[in-house]
């Protein structure tokens, strides 16, 4: 397992290479012994459902006819299952935002990063947290990680494959792998393996000069008995995210000769540098029936967080700290910053269904801790929750939720959904824990220690839904209250307001179209933010998004086409900027990080069950008054390149 060798002194930690080897000869293996006998005969059915009467049949029917595809390989995410929703999905092999494979672009670019494929990122607009309890507070690298709770679990009538390979302009590159299959008709297994492989953007040395290398993989199964009181879902993931950082493009304050758009040719501070997250989780839930449409569950999580940060500081590296302070507290030569974080998760409880009415209550219990070479002792936690939630359902288009939760004796939320054919409502109210890490940290250029307030927010959202025959739009608006928030300031240093922040956040998005087959999709968000503690949130207060595309088949629907342009823009601010010892981001007031619209072209294809992309970036670059445009202070966002992708389904 690769971690930092604590034993070792700080001049000589280095990081152990991942080896994948046993991991491959046994997933070889399983399928060549599941190709000869494993069953995939029976037909799928949703949690709950009876197994009713099977007609074995092979690959082809009578006619010939291939009937095994995305529909007879069938999905479904663990929260169905909980919330006693049995709804199982086919594959996707839509084509509408095919050609944005990269995270960052997935979110409609609603992430801020570091111009490249894998590097840190964080969400642009204030975003609720999820766990009201202790966590890590290493969470630049989350939008790369396949969690828990967000993998698939299938039910196949055949072997299932998925084949995914994205390369970017300048070697950004992505592999995605996947495959499932019935052991039985009640039991599934699959695995996922991912890859990110990303060349510097900014003055790469050579062709294979990453800054960005990661490898992912899950493996998951689902079971349910015979008699279908008893489900079964469990998993296991890991990552290891490595990034050379680089600190981003040298000012032309500091030298006169560094350019700030010549990206190959840049001068950037760190070379010597890196930092990794590396995580593995092990996830169990299972339900059992003890009375007709009344179950009790359990729900197990054991996880881990190894964050690094090494730097050589007697080299050039050394200058970029210097920048801010000349603290070096552990060692003069180098930066060796580790800390570890680990959670043991239990929950019982009980749910069903009466009539319509949807119901559950639950106890939690949550132990973990943050660890150290530097501490002088543990930073531990033991956290006891109770909680529950009720929703009904008047018919499918009618619906209300509400649920929440309460940490024993100080943290709670409170959550409540209306939706309706025209209205959906939300409400929020929560008081939750700062990070472990904004609580106490030992690095060698930084360390603090507080005792931050519960942070508290109230949101409502609200959208209108007016959804016509060629016209769909959708009005929204989300008002938030937030006090005693947790950031980083300008000296990169953990700090608590005292004040009250109020965001204002009305949209609209929009769907047209036009003579069938031509479509335009917008989206424009507007920001105001008031309050004693306005200047701790950074939020573009304009931000658009639109894509005009022809969209439709040719030659006998043997080929289905999108093409067209998409283009984006935020209003000028002075986004946050991102300190690599920390890993986190941090207020500044110096960069503005002005108003830049940028232009991408595309092409999307699908053949059959093959998808294809092709896109161009930054397609209006070098016809604009500056030569190019900033994510993040000091970093750049991508020039113009060409992107290319594809995707294939199995089903044999």
């Amino acid at each position: 397992m690769p971690y930092w060798n604590l034993r070792q002194k700080p001049s000589e930690i280095k990081v152990t290479k991942v080896k994948f080897k046993h991991l491959f000869i046994t997933i070889l293996a399983l399928l060549a012994f599941g190709q000869k006998t494993f069953s995939q005969t029976e037909p799928n059915r949703n949690p709950g459902q009876g197994e009713g009467e099977q007609t074995k049949r092979g690959l082809i029917d009578d006619s010939t006819k291939m009937v095994y595809g995305p529909k007879t390989s069938l999905y479904f995410l663990q929260k169905s299952l909980r919330y006693n929703k049995p709804e199982k999905t086919p594959l996707d092999t839509g084509l509408t935002d095919f050609h944005n494979f990269e995270p960052v672009f997935k979110s409609g670019n609603k992430y801020q990063d570091l111009g490249n494929l894998g590097s840190a990122a964080k969400p642009v607009y204030y975003q609720l947290p999820a766990q009201i309890g202790a966590t890590s507070g290493f969470n630049v690298y989350d939008l790369y990680y396949h969690s828990p709770d967000s993998l698939r679990y299938f039910d196949t009538k055949s072997p299932y494959t998925k084949l995914e390979a994205f390369y970017g302009g300048g070697n950004r590159n992505i592999l995605n792998v996947a495959f499932a299959r019935n052991i039985n008709p009640r039991w599934n297994i699959g695995f996922n393996y991912n890859t990110i492989r990303a060349r510097k953007t900014l003055n790469p040395n050579a062709r294979d000069d990453n800054m960005v290398e990661q490898n992912t993989y899950s493996i998951h199964t689902n079971y349910r008995s015979e008699n279908e009181k008893y489900f079964l879902l469990a998993n296991f993931s890991r990552m290891h995210h490595a990034v050379f950082e680089q600190g981003g493009i040298i000012p032309l304050e500091v030298d006169s000769t560094s350019l700030q758009f010549t990206y190959e040719d840049a001068k950037v501070w760190l070379s010597n540098s890196r930092a990794t997250d590396l995580r593995q989780d092990y996830h169990l839930y299972h339900q059992y029936e003890i009375l007709k449409g009344w179950q009790i569950y359990h729900v197990f999580d054991k996880k881990k967080q190894s964050v690094s940060f090494w730097s050589d500081l007697t080299t050039s590296d050394s200058a970029f700290f210097n920048q801010y302070n000349n603290n070096r507290f552990i060692n003069q030569d180098t930066t060796a910053n580790y800390h570890h974080f680990s959670e043991v998760r239990n929950e019982a409880g009980f749910k069903g269904d009466f009539g319509p009415v949807y119901y559950n209550a639950y106890v939690k219990f949550r132990t973990g801790r943050m660890t150290s070479p530097n501490f002088e002792a543990d930073n531990r936690f033991n956290e006891v929750y109770v909680g529950g939630a009720l929703r009904g359902e008047i018919n499918e288009n009618w619906s209300f939720e509400a649920d929440g939760e309460y940490l024993v004796p100080n943290g709670y939320r409170i959550n409540g959904y209306f939706i309706s054919p025209f209205l959906d409502l939300s409400y929020t109210k929560a008081s939750y824990k700062p990070t472990l890490m904004q609580e106490m940290y030992r690095g060698n250029h930084y360390q603090w220690t507080n005792n931050f307030s519960n942070i508290g927010v109230d949101q409502i959202k609200g959208e209108v839904k007016l959804d016509f025959a060629n016209i769909s739009i959708r009005p929204s608006l989300t008002l938030n209250r937030v006090n005693n928030y947790v950031y980083f300031n300008e000296n990169q240093i953990a700090e608590q307001v005292n004040g009250e922040a109020f965001m204002v956040t009305p949209g609209v998005s929009a769907d047209f179209t036009f003579w069938k087959k031509l479509r335009w999709q917008s989206e424009v968000i507007h920001t105001t933010i008031t309050g004693d503690a306005e200047d701790k949130f950074r939020i573009p207060e304009l931000y658009v998004r639109s894509r005009l595309f022809f969209d439709g088949p040719m030659f006998d629907e043997h080929l289905f086409i999108q093409f067209g342009v998409e283009g984006r823009y935020k209003s000028d601010y002075y986004a946050e900027a991102y300190m690599p010892a920390t890993q986190q981001f941090y207020l500044q007031n110096d960069f503005n990080v002005y108003a830049y619209p940028v232009l991408d072209a595309f092409i999307n294809l699908r053949i059959n069950r093959t998808r294809v992309l092709f896109r161009y970036n930054h397609l209006n670059s070098g016809f604009m008054s500056e030569p190019g445009y900033y994510v993040t202070p000091e970093y750049t966002g991508l020039k113009g390149m060409l992107d290319l992708g594809i995707s294939w389904y199995f089903f044999d």
